[in-house]
């Protein structure tokens, strides 16, 4: 449906926002369903559809739902979404549009995981999960690979990356080990930040423990609906790559996501996620803990449109203007 081939952008309001004269954006929230999720599900859908899968399921906070539903849609194989029952509502909208079958859960999206692998086994289902397959991720990797070829074969100093499940950075760093198998690139690494919420942050706890896995996280909250992933399948992958890069994980506070969401659409960049938002809040935390500098090129990936969120609860939209000339004056006034 045309995924991939996002725009890098140099962002002049960012970097006058933070500082950082060489900081990009790749723009994941352009590709067909809103998010970086397309990548992987285009991928999958179709190899799946072309191993004779008859049924589609998986377990979604919110963005991989709306994907498959659509790429499920375009090939024509009936797909299943197991969804929070507190999942954005436009995801919700967006699964059912496409003619997706939307369960809600009371729960979190490891909950839903389980109803998810239920569903495969009780219907002959292929569980599209992250990383109970091999080919979303396959998806997930041409952002690596873009990369690289949008910098003309040179990798960044630095990736900030919004971090639930994770297969975005285990992706690109398998995506860097390749094209360095072929010579497109040398060994150089970028460090590889991994950024999630203080209200559910296991990658970012097990990091600071040195651990190799992380433990669930209890209670998990953030309305970030796609960084609520109190544990991730892929984490010492994940946790691997950070270590390898030295680069790290970290966590910001949940208060810094709407301003920050505020800031970026002031500045110049558009109406981005609650996701990117938190990546983007991270950066002056990088600053000050001097583990990115501000003569580094730095990527920060937006990967999803902030439409696609949950609106703020304090959000207030004017009054409609009456349709009289005669009471015209007084908007004018007011606005002037």
């Amino acid at each position: 449906m045309g995924e991939g081939s996002t725009a890098l952008h140099r962002a002049p309001g960012l970097a006058s926002m933070t500082g950082l004269p060489n900081v990009h954006v790749k723009r994941e929230s352009l590709n067909p369903t809103g998010s970086f999720k397309a990548r992987g599900m285009a991928v999958a859908v179709s190899r799946a559809k072309e191993l004779g899968a008859k049924r589609l399921v998986a377990p979604s906070a919110g963005n991989a739902a709306g994907a498959l539903a659509a790429y499920a849609a375009a090939a024509g194989v009936p797909a299943t979404l197991v969804m929070p029952s507190d999942a954005p509502l436009a995801n919700q909208i967006e699964v059912v549009v496409a003619g997706g079958e939307l369960i809600l859960l009371d729960g979190l999206i490891s909950d839903c995981a389980r109803l998810g692998r239920a569903i495969a086994e009780k219907l002959n289902a292929f569980d599209l999960s992250t990383l109970k397959e091999p080919y979303r991720i396959e998806g997930k990797k041409t952002m690596g690979l873009e990369l690289a070829e949008q910098l003309e074969w040179r990798l960044p100093d630095a990736i900030v990356y919004p971090t639930g499940g994770g297969t975005g950075l285990i992706g690109m760093w398998k995506a860097f080990d390749e094209l360095e198998a072929m010579g497109l690139i040398g060994p150089e690494r970028p460090r590889m930040f991994s950024i999630q919420v203080e209200g559910c942050a296991p990658i970012v706890r097990a990091f600071n423990d040195g651990k190799r896995f992380a433990e669930p996280w209890e209670n998990a909250q953030t309305a970030a609906a796609g960084l609520r992933v109190p544990a991730a399948i892929g984490d010492f992958l994940m946790l691997d790559c950070l270590r390898a890069s030295k680069g790290a994980a970290i966590a910001v506070p949940e208060q810094e996501l709407r301003p920050t969401q505020l800031k970026l659409a002031s500045a110049g960049l558009g109406y981005l996620s609650l996701e990117t938002a938190a990546a983007v809040a991270a950066l002056p935390h990088l600053l000050q803990q001097r583990r990115i500098d501000r003569k580094d090129l730095v990527v920060v990936f937006d990967t999803g449109a902030g439409f696609k969120s949950d609106p703020p609860s304090d959000l207030r939209l004017p009054v409609p203007v009456p349709n009289d000339p005669a009471r015209w004056d007084e908007v004018i006034f007011r606005i002037g």
